[in-house]
């Protein structure tokens, strides 16, 4: 029987902006998920903010959650009980720069995170961090266009750095972005992007990525120079996805939307976009503007672990009408799998693509990997 390694990290994972709360607390500004409300009522915002954010709405979770921000303590001393020997969290970038924009950090914001990290301390468990967890502040999205604007690169790194320097010893494992590709399936909270029915829909979604990737890159590099012993990682939204038949035709479909999920990450394990990327971005009719000295920080600058969070496996068809009648399943909809349950979510139960996204990920970068 196989035994995991002593120093394997068995643990949980939050979000800042899924548990926090107080989101006014301390000088804290409005994050993108702050103006989402709850149940159905979610959808249109999150999908169609630029005629929904104006809207007024009767609960906003985010603005109590599960009151993490006072009740970390306790809730920490749960996890230990638990047997975590790791907990993956996210800080809030709008607790540390509210508008996002400014040049100094908010104190009160980074002095709640050393208490956390003090409380963590206790326990012994090990923080993995991550920087932008779907938490841009919404006056950058709002003022600055998120990150289709280069301008949120710097206003990123220097968040970036102000916690590398702040924490420096006290957290190892980062994580730049939370599930990079999602930028393509919720654009704004992805990628703060408020997005109108009018406008070039890709085009703006992939300048967005690269814009992030530039970033990933450089707060990569700083890290390093910081302590040489940081660990950064990147983080996608993983699930392999099965072809529906064995029609040459399905495996090519489900090729490609294997290919979707991978693309950035593609570029921050390995240094530079995918040979595949050029013909769609072709077939998308999109240029990626880059400027001079993106391409070799991409290069120079790369991940040190892959971390994934899996939820479910998908059925791609390569016949459009066929994929008609694939079914909602949070943020991605796929054909029905006979051989799967699903849950009330509608997310096919599947564990053994669990193993199989992860055989994916190791054969084609062979880093270790993060998952939740």
């Amino acid at each position: 029987m196989s035994v995991l390694n002593k120093d394997f990290l068995w643990g949980g994972a939050i979000a800042a902006n899924q548990v926090e709360g107080a989101y006014k607390a301390d000088g804290k500004g409005l994050s993108l998920v702050d103006l989402l409300p709850a149940g159905d009522e979610r959808k249109e915002p999150l999908f169609n903010p630029a005629n929904a954010l104006n809207q007024q709405f009767d609960y906003y979770p985010s603005h109590e959650s599960i009151d993490f921000y006072h009740r970390y303590k306790e809730d920490i001393k749960l996890f230990a009980e638990m047997g975590f020997k790791a907990l993956r969290l996210s800080i809030s970038w709008p607790r540390i720069f509210p508008n996002g924009d400014e040049s100094e950090p908010n104190e009160d914001g980074l002095a709640f995170y050393d208490e956390l990290f003090d409380t963590l301390e206790h326990y012994g468990i090990e923080p993995i961090v991550t920087i932008n967890h779907f938490d841009t502040p919404y006056y950058l999205a709002e003022q600055y266009g998120g990150w289709y604007n280069r301008q949120t690169i710097d206003y990123f790194v220097n968040y970036a750095t102000v916690l590398f320097k702040r924490y420096s010893k006290r957290v190892k494992y980062w994580i730049t972005h939370n599930e990079i590709n999602m930028i393509l399936h919720i654009p704004y909270i992805g990628g703060g992007l408020i997005i109108k029915d009018t406008d070039h829909k890709e085009q703006i979604m992939y300048q967005a990525a690269h814009h992030q990737l530039v970033a990933s890159s450089l707060a990569t590099k700083i890290a390093k120079e910081i302590d040489p012993t940081n660990q950064i990682g990147c983080m996608l939204a993983a699930g392999d996805v099965y072809p529906n038949t064995c029609n040459p035709v399905d495996i090519m479909a489900a090729l490609k939307k294997n290919r979707e999920q991978y693309i950035f990450i593609d570029v921050q394990a390995r240094g530079e976009y995918p040979s595949y990327s050029k013909r769609l971005f072709d077939e998308l009719g999109i240029n990626i503007n880059k400027a001079v000295g993106d391409d070799e920080l991409l290069k120079q600058y790369t991940v040190d672990y892959i971390s994934f969070s899996y939820y479910s496996s998908r059925l791609e068809s390569g016949d459009d009408e066929v994929n008609k009648h694939k079914e909602a399943g949070n943020a991605f909809a796929s054909l029905k799998n006979p051989y799967l349950e699903a849950s009330n979510w509608g997310w096919q139960i599947d564990p053994v693509g669990l193993r199989v996204t992860m055989n994916q990920i190791y054969d084609r970068y062979q880093k270790a990997s993060i998952y939740r």
